[in-house]
């Protein structure tokens, strides 16, 4: 099958069918599974799942390509292709659990994670293509500049980790930037407990927002009362000109609990 690429899709087709056999491998594909494949491309992969698991739902947004994958593909039944957009697709209507492989273009991995950590009770993993940056910054610790926001939110509810860095040339067309293969282990429970789960974001993001300033100034933005601030900061003994950086999840989640106690007082 021939397609061209659309750019405005940010469509790069992976074709080497090594690298496609280490991702199957990595996702831990079994034949009783159920295989969700978000952007299959020019269907090589797919056609290869679905030579190890039970079913393949395969979702491609766009309507060409998948009109193609689907005259292509007819011949495996065990594999359904649905034209839709992977950030509206009804997870949630999946018969029990699924895995999940994609090949996601850079433009819109963040939403995608953060639409997929809705659904996570119904995961059994994930096996991802994203950018190389993406990802370093998906399993960062703290102390160090990839560390923010989106570290956070992933660990909170998962065990993220890449598994091998993917050749440029692996895709037509060869993309500008370098590409890792991660791979996401949700937790049954979240890492910690907090008492307001929305509250824990809150001050994540609001510590963040300002990287350059520190904690107590950043959070001068939640519009508690200095002294609530400077009390929560000194039972937990963390220094208030600390940076959002430096602050492991399990310390976010003391200070918002301290916090959120100062706030219902």
């Amino acid at each position: 099958m021939y397609h061209r690429p659309k750019k405005s899709l940010g469509q790069h087709f992976l074709f080497d069918k090594k690298i496609i056999d280490r991702i199957i491998d990595a996702a831990k594909v079994q034949p009783q599974d159920t295989v969700i494949e978000i952007g299959p491309g020019l269907g090589v992969m797919t056609r290869m799942i679905g030579e190890r698991a039970r079913k393949v739902i395969a979702i491609e947004i766009d309507k060409s390509l998948c009109d193609s994958l689907k005259r292509d593909l007819s011949g495996q039944t065990n594999i359904e292709i649905f034209n839709a957009d992977a950030l509206d697709y009804p997870y949630e209507s999946v018969e029990n659990g699924f895995k999940v492989i994609a090949n996601i273009p850079y433009n819109i991995t963040t939403p995608i994670l953060f639409r997929l950590m809705k659904v996570r009770e119904k995961i059994e993993g994930m096996t991802l293509m994203v950018q190389k940056e993406v990802a370093e910054r998906i399993i960062a610790h703290p102390g160090g500049k990839d560390y923010g926001i989106l570290s956070i939110a992933i660990q909170y509810y998962s065990v993220p980790e890449i598994v091998f860095i993917v050749p440029r040339g692996a895709f037509r067309p060869t993309p500008k930037v370098e590409s890792a293969l991660l791979h996401i282990e949700t937790l049954e429970m979240p890492k910690i407990k907090v008492k307001d789960e929305a509250f824990f974001f809150r001050v994540v993001k609001t510590s963040f927002s300002q990287r350059r300033k520190t904690l107590q100034n950043c959070l001068k933005q939640l519009g508690l009362k200095k002294e609530h601030l400077e009390r929560a900061f000194a039972s937990l003994h963390i220094e208030p000109k600390r940076r959002a950086e430096t602050l492991s999840i399990k310390e976010f989640g003391l200070l918002s609990d301290s916090l959120t106690e100062k706030t219902q007082n």
